[in-house]
C-alpha cells in the first residue's frame, strides 16, 4: 500500500463532505505531475485529507482510494470549471479517482504545527514551494501523523 497527501478546497470538498457523501470522484486536477500521481495510485491507497485555501490550512482527516485512475470526466464537461477545451473523448490527458472516507480528525493539523515536526522535515508538503494537489507519502511520514492526529 502506498500513502499519499490529496489538497481540496473545503468550500468544494471538505473532510466532513467526504464523510457526508461515503465516497466521491476527486477530479479537477489540472497539473501534470499530480496528474501522474493519481494515475499511481492503487485501490486500498490511502491519503491525507488536506484542507488548502481555507482559514484554516492543514490535514483534516484519512481517506482510501476505492477505485483506480480513469478519465477525468470534468474536462469534457463544457459547464465544469475544470473544463478542457483541449480534451477530448479519445485524448483526454486528465486523470479522476474515486476516494471513501476512513476518518476525519478530531482538530486539523495546522501547516505550521507540521512544519514544526522533526519527523516531517523531508516531506513534500513543509518544503518551501512545493503547492502540489496530490503528493506522495512515505510510512515513515505517514506513522508520524497518525501519531499527532
Amino acid at each position: 500500500m502506498a500513502y499519499w497527501l490529496m489538497k481540496s478546497e473545503p468550500d468544494e470538498l471538505s473532510i466532513q463532505g467526504l464523510a457526508t457523501l461515503g465516497q466521491t470522484r476527486w477530479d479537477g486536477v489540472r497539473n501534470y505531475q499530480a496528474r501522474n500521481f493519481l494515475r499511481a495510485m492503487a485501490v486500498g491507497d490511502e491519503f491525507f485529507f488536506y484542507h488548502s485555501s481555507c482559514p484554516e490550512p492543514g490535514i483534516a482527516g484519512v481517506g482510501r482510494i476505492v477505485a483506480a485512475d480513469y478519465p477525468d470526466p470534468t474536462a469534457l464537461d463544457p459547464d465544469s470549471p475544470y473544463f478542457d477545451a483541449k480534451a477530448s473523448t479519445e485524448k483526454n490527458p486528465w486523470t479522476s479517482v474515486d476516494v471513501a472516507h476512513v476518518e476525519t480528525f478530531g482538530k486539523v493539523l495546522g501547516l505550521g504545527y507540521l512544519k514544526q515536526q522533526a519527523g516531517l522535515a523531508d516531506m513534500p508538503l513543509v518544503q518551501k514551494g512545493s503547492r502540489l494537489s496530490v503528493m506522495p507519502v512515505t510510512a515513515e511520514q505517514w506513522a508520524v501523523v497518525m501519531q499527532l492526529r
